[in-house]
């Protein structure tokens, strides 16, 4: 999970049409394109990417240096008989005491350079940036799989849902893991990501079986799935990465990550995992610069972010197999 492309840096003799490592030089006000950034506000994302990563990691809007509170598991448990005022005191105080973080958003950013001999149309720009900001919304899903698969645990390190033989029960093994998150944090997790492998091997198994029960659990849809299970919502994830020059790689594959985050999430509000994000010019999250000579321009977009684990336990992770 945490193998990642090792661009070229932007030394302004890279070929035409590649994609390197934002040279920070280049991020200059002569360069700022302020309709390609305004661009990048309205812009939607047809693969879902973005979607995807802010159901895994909620964004956080934040300076570039800030301060955060690491979730202590025990504080949401705490309880008192201490709390009726007496005439004419105050009430009595409660204070978060969590361990205080200082980090920051880190500024990453992607660079192109386009021959004007390859362009067409009045909007070749915009798709060119278009082209970036999915990359580098890929790059950051990739970030957050990778963050929950370092912190995660299992009951048993290799469930096997064979659709062969036996009466496997994958909605089951589902639900222990989400009752051991239970007894470690007694908090249940709220959101569950499927591999597209992952979903076919649990498919499969209960087809095979042929009884009313599997039928009845093949049956279901994401939503019902998740009422059964009593969290708020599973995604299926079926996006892939080029992970070799001639191979595409998905992000999770025969693996399944329960975890605990909400939309709309503040900085210190305990959940597993964050995306911190620095706000930059007209609401947008990313700046675009356009650096025009007389043959080619180079098109950079860049933004500020740091994908946190603020709470490390919790986070839970099948892998299976279906032999």
């Amino acid at each position: 999970m945490n193998t990642y492309e090792i661009l070229p840096r932007d030394d302004g003799f890279q070929d035409y049409g590649t994609v390197c490592a934002a040279n920070e030089s280049r991020f200059t006000a002569a360069h700022y394109s302020e309709p390609l950034t305004a661009f990048t506000v309205g812009w939607k994302d047809r693969e879902k990417i973005e979607s995807l990563l802010n159901f895994i990691a909620p964004v956080v809007n934040v300076a570039r240096r800030f301060e955060f509170k690491v979730a202590d598991n025990n504080q949401a448990f705490l309880s008192e008989t201490d709390d009726i005022r007496s005439i004419g005191s105050a009430f009595k105080r409660v204070e978060f005491t969590g361990t205080s973080v200082t980090s920051k958003t880190f500024n990453k950013g992607l660079t192109i350079r386009v021959d004007h001999d390859d362009v067409a149309g009045e909007d070749w720009r915009e798709r060119y940036v278009q082209l970036l900001l999915q990359r580098l919304y890929r790059n950051e899903l990739r970030r957050a799989i990778s963050a929950l698969d370092a912190n995660a645990v299992s009951l048993v390190a290799d469930y096997v849902w064979s659709d062969s033989e036996g009466t496997p029960n994958p909605d089951a093994d589902i639900r222990k893991e989400l009752e051991a998150a239970v007894n470690a944090t007694g908090v249940r997790p709220n959101r569950i990501i499927v591999g597209e492998g992952a979903w076919d091997i649990r498919s499969n198994a209960y087809d095979h079986q042929n009884n009313a029960g599997a039928d009845r659990s093949a049956s279901l849809n994401l939503e019902e799935l998740a009422r059964k299970l009593f969290i708020d919502e599973i995604r299926i994830i079926g996006a892939r990465y080029q992970s070799t020059a001639t191979e595409k790689a998905p992000f999770l594959g025969n693996s399944i990550y329960a975890f605990h985050t909400n939309d709309e999430i503040m900085k210190d509000e305990p959940a597993n995992i964050k995306r911190f994000v620095t706000p930059v010019d007209g609401g947008s999250n990313f700046r675009v610069y356009v650096e025009e000579h007389s043959k080619f321009s180079d098109i950079t977009v860049e933004h500020y972010s740091n994908i946190v684990i603020t709470s490390t336990t919790g986070i839970r992770k099948l892998t299976v197999s279906s032999e």
